[in-house]
């Protein structure tokens, strides 16, 4: 049992209580009131003893207690209940007065309403209330709310915001940024420039060589492709050397020998032509105009980039480092590719920019043709410019009724996928001093459609999860439909047997293509699920295009197969007696079935949403050139003279063969001598 607390003192009960020190009631005569416990009590009580004690001090009042006469105390409760009771006596006798309980009465009259003078409008207004969509408070919640701002808070914060002072600390000056760093593009997304030709190319690399000139001193080396066909760029840029030095003479560049030169040249391979940095204009422009042709057909860029670098690394290294960049001057992709992750892992470890005066690469093409003069004689030439992707991710699918010579070396707004990444590693830019014949497109445009410079690991990391771009990449590089002939769409009819000869024979080729379109389109399917993942409008633009163009091409090989298969079982008669000939014309109507007609719908959906999705763009272009005409087909009749006809297999129609066999022959005999003399970047067709 615990002790119980007095005054702050602790308290040793014994079992007697009497056994309490005499100091527990000091100045205490009277003995201790007694309060008995009964020996049920759940406490331990000496041996013998029938009773439990324990004493308890008295109380202390402020005030005497009420006595009566004779001498004994009046209870507390009774005086509590005096005092209530004169209360309640003394409220009984307040009295009210009479007209207080009169009723209210109402008196003013009530006129009635004439419905003439109040009309409700049927106009349509804005609902205003809590559950209106005007967010705008009434004038008497715009005053509560003024009203409810607290005014000496306000006057506080604005003492302290007038008393408040703010230390800056003191710094050291900043300085100011290099220009060339305030004109660099922070996005590289492939980090491709269209300065205008040669001579924007070179205004931009004076910019960035200033730039590089007031950071530090500067090492700039040249690397030029030796091929025939680069020969008038080179010889455009020796003569604007000397302009591009004047324009660095601000920086006095030549008292302090802060800018050296280095000139390297490639082919087959790579050849450095000053061992050492030079300073003197003069002797640059000599060796570049002095630069001898390749003849062998290769360009080994990467290997001529990595050369130079390794070369001149020790102006990258040392007290004296100096900033270097390296500018290649081409119109190919290069012939080595295999080693661009090693040049731009020495690139960028040593912070080496590379920089391309090149030629834009056609949309989703590695060649383009071109007219070349060789011999006095103006031939066809071939260049690999391309492509701008990893993949080919563009279907190569002819257009059947449409012309579509235009369309095959449109510009894919960038430069070819190697060349433009180690530019975008290193910090660089490929700028594009060439475009292709074919349609051009806004580059503002074209910048959210640029491709994926990422390593090809992760380029096909990116492919295998989703299976619309991987049906596509597929079907792009396996599948597709090439070197298909434009089908016949005349036929001489002068008799049925005639007739059903030549549409045996136009039906061979279409029924084989019908069946390579049916297993591309089967392929290109299989992606639909994913298509919806897809997030990068290039992918989104490549696919639709891929599946629409397939499948739209698909209903008009399957019923120009069906329309000439009736036309062969069942020929039609002339309405003119003078026709002779049938000719098949585009038509809106599809007659090849009810299965036909719905993927023609598809491919028009699919077609359609290329052309609103992606306006000003080459996957635009095509949908709305496979749209421009329908994928029915139609008979029309038509005459041809039978002097004509019979010309064909007449002396002058013999003739006429014999001499273009001639001209074909003479051709090969060019071609072959051509290879044996070959020249470089030109496959003759």
């Amino acid at each position: 049992m615990t002790s119980p607390a007095w005054s702050g003192k602790e308290l040793a009960v014994s079992a007697n209580p009497w056994d309490q020190p005499t100091e527990m009631f000091p100045q205490q005569a009277a003995p201790p009131v007694l309060r008995t416990l009964s020996p049920t009590t759940p406490m331990t009580a000496p041996a013998g003893a029938s009773e439990f004690t324990i004493a308890a001090a008295p109380e202390e009042y402020d005030d005497e207690p009420e006595t009566l006469a004779d001498g004994r105390q009046v209870p507390s409760w009774v005086v509590s209940l005096l005092v209530h009771v004169g209360v309640i006596l003394a409220l009984t006798l307040i009295k009210l007065p009479e007209d207080f309980f009169e009723d209210f009465v109402i008196t003013t009259p009530v006129e009635d309403v004439d419905p003439d003078t109040y009309k409700f409008a049927t106009t349509v207004v804005d609902q205003v209330g809590s559950d209106s969509d005007v967010n705008m408070l009434s004038p008497s919640q715009a005053a509560a709310a003024q009203m409810g701002r607290d005014p000496q808070k306000q006057m506080e914060q604005q003492l302290e915001n007038e008393l408040l002072t703010v230390e800056v600390p003191v710094t050291d000056d900043i300085p100011e940024p290099n220009e060339a760093d305030i004109l660099e593009r922070v996005e590289r997304t492939g980090s491709t420039e269209h300065p205008g030709g040669v001579s924007g190319s070179m205004d931009r690399i004076t910019l960035e060589l200033a730039g590089a000139l007031k950071d530090k001193k500067t090492l700039v080396a040249w690397v030029f492709d030796r091929s025939p066909s680069v020969n008038k760029r080179r010889d455009a840029i020796a003569q604007r050397f000397e302009n591009v030095y004047k324009q660095l003479g601000m920086l006095k560049v030549d008292k302090a020998k802060a800018l050296k030169t280095a000139v390297a040249v490639f082919g087959d391979r790579p050849e450095l032509l000053t061992p050492d940095p030079i300073d003197d204009i003069s002797e640059i422009v000599d060796i570049i105009r002095n630069i001898e042709p390749d003849s062998s057909g290769k360009e080994a860029v990467f290997a001529a980039v990595e050369m130079v670098a390794k070369k001149f690394l020790s102006y990258r290294q040392g007290g004296n480092r100096r900033n270097f960049l390296i500018i290649v001057v081409t119109d190919e992709a290069g012939s080595d590719q295999q080693r661009l992750e090693t040049v731009i892992k020495l690139t960028k470890r040593y912070g080496i920019k590379v920089y391309v005066v090149g030629n834009a690469a056609p949309f989703g093409r590695k060649t383009i043709e071109i007219p070349w003069e060789y011999e006095g004689e103006m031939i066809i030439a071939e260049l690999e410019p391309g492509p701008e992707t990893i993949a080919p991710e563009r279907l190569r699918l002819p257009f059947w009724t449409v012309n579509e010579t235009d369309l095959k070396e449109m510009s894919s707004g960038y430069g070819p996928y190697a060349l433009t990444r180690l530019c975008a590693e290193t910090g660089g830019m490929y700028l594009i001093t060439q475009d292709t014949s074919g349609p051009h497109f806004d580059p503002s445009v074209m910048r959210n459609y640029h491709p994926s410079y990422d390593p090809v690991r992760a380029y096909q990391r990116e492919i295998a999860s989703n299976v619309a771009k991987k049906s596509l990449i597929e079907a792009a590089m396996r599948l597709q439909v090439k070197n298909i002939r434009r089908p016949p769409f005349a036929f001489d009819a002068p008799n049925d047997n005639v007739l059903r000869i030549q549409i045996t024979e136009a039906q061979k080729p279409a029924a084989e293509t019908d069946e390579r379109l049916k297993r591309l389109v089967a392929h290109l399917e299989q992606g639909e699920k994913d298509r919806q993942k897809i997030s990068d409008a290039r992918w989104r633009a490549n696919y639709d295009l891929a599946l629409g163009r397939s499948i739209a091409m698909r209903v008009r090989v399957f019923g120009y197969n069906s329309v000439l298969a009736n036309m062969k079982s069942s020929p039609l008669s002339f309405k003119n007696k003078d026709s002779n000939k049938w000719r098949l014309a585009p038509s809106r109507e599809i007659k090849s079935g009810p299965a036909v007609r719905k993927l023609a719908k598809k491919a028009t959906e699919y077609l359609t949403r290329v052309m609103d999705e992606h306006p000003g763009t080459p996957w635009a272009i095509l949908a709305e050139r496979e749209l421009s005409q329908p994928m029915g087909w139609e008979w029309k009749e038509s005459r041809v003279a039978a002097a004509t006809t019979g010309q064909r297999n007449g002396p002058a129609a013999k003739e006429k063969a014999r001499l273009l066999l001639a001209e074909e022959e003479k051709k090969k005999q060019k071609r072959k001598k051509m290879g044996k003399k070959p020249i470089p970047k030109k496959i003759q067709i």
